[in-house]
């Protein structure tokens, strides 16, 4: 829990009552590997904050293709992208590729906080706007660069994924074949 409110009040204050209710309102979630945070077709009833792990997001082309989209890891709050009083059905499926710990919110108890606290929805505008960014960043070097660079890149951008990411997801990730990144990687070491 201290590592959630310690990432709220990077983008805003709150006094000890505040904190207090967030706390109570929230709980701890243990998501083994292959376990599904959400999924496509089934509505979202929750908000998670990542403290431990790392998810994935991914969706199946028209072809039966498994896309991975992008990686969630530790310090990122995982919102559906939707105001918590509306019901969001995915087309996606967020997975956990570790062992994950999560601070969690049901929509209800989120709700609950935003019409207590005056200045929580200025702090979430805060947040999701900086994680529209960083997904708009990650996504925008992926069309314009050939493989060998998006693969230096991306062990750039994400060193603590690399070894705890199977290379099918990276590899889905870049946009390649898993063949494609063993023959990148073997020229990058």
């Amino acid at each position: 829990m201290e590592a959630f409110l310690n990432y709220i009040l990077q983008f805003g204050s709150l006094n000890k009552q505040q904190i207090d209710l967030v706390s109570s309102k929230a709980r701890i979630l243990q998501l083994q590997k292959d376990e599904y945070f959400w999924e496509a077709g089934k509505a979202v009833r929750q908000i998670g904050f990542i403290t431990d792990g790392v998810l994935r997001v991914y969706y199946y082309t028209n072809r039966g293709d498994e896309i991975t989209r992008y990686f969630i890891d530790e310090q990122h709050l995982i919102m559906d992208g939707h105001a918590a009083d509306e019901l969001y059905v995915p087309a996606e499926y967020l997975q956990a590729i570790t062992d994950c710990r999560l601070v969690v919110f049901s929509k209800e108890n989120w709700r609950e906080i935003s019409a207590t606290i005056v200045v929580w929805d200025r702090i979430i505008q805060k947040i999701t706007a900086k994680l529209h960014k960083e997904k708009l960043e990650r996504r925008s070097d992926l069309v314009s660069q050939d493989a060998a660079t998006r693969y230096r890149n991306f062990l750039e951008k994400f060193p603590s994924l690399v070894n705890r990411v199977p290379l099918a997801f990276i590899a889905s990730y870049l946009g390649i074949t898993q063949s494609s990144l063993s023959r990148i990687r073997k020229t990058i070491r």
